[in-house]
């Protein structure tokens, strides 16, 4: 799975390539330099998205791989068993790390539910070009 860091890089290139205008991005180029730009800017998104898409699976799997209050089904005896303090930290860390995943998955689907227009009108205007 990837570090934070990682989260951290991909979430500023989300970021990064959101506040791209693709207007202004084409404005003044024409012929093979905006046919360039264009169909660069097209690819940076398209890669961008498919690692965030990777990246949620990754966390959507963290997040459903167990239940961390399963001990809640065990009974007061077994939480207990010598002190409960292990099981308590434990179950702790498996739910901070769970909310952690959620919030980092929401992070991922917010930037990428605003790119994935930018990339179909990219691609609309990709179709457009000559040959």
């Amino acid at each position: 799975m990837s570090e934070p860091n990682d989260d951290d890089a991909l979430l500023m290139r989300l970021r990064d390539l959101a506040l791209v205008d693709l207007d202004a991005l084409l404005s003044g180029a024409e012929g093979t330099a905006y046919e360039q730009l264009l169909i660069s800017h097209a690819e940076d998104l398209e890669d961008a998205l498919r690692t965030a898409r990777a990246r949620a699976v990754e966390l959507s799997k963290l997040i459903v791989s167990a239940d961390p209050l399963v001990l809640l089904d065990a009974g007061h005896g077994v939480r207990a068993r010598d002190g409960g303090r292990e099981a308590a930290d434990r179950t702790g860390r498996r739910l901070g790390a769970r909310a952690a995943a959620c919030r980092s998955l929401a992070r991922l689907d917010d930037l990428s539910a605003g790119l994935y227009p930018r990339l179909v009108e990219a691609d609309r205007r990709r179709a457009s070009l000559p040959g």
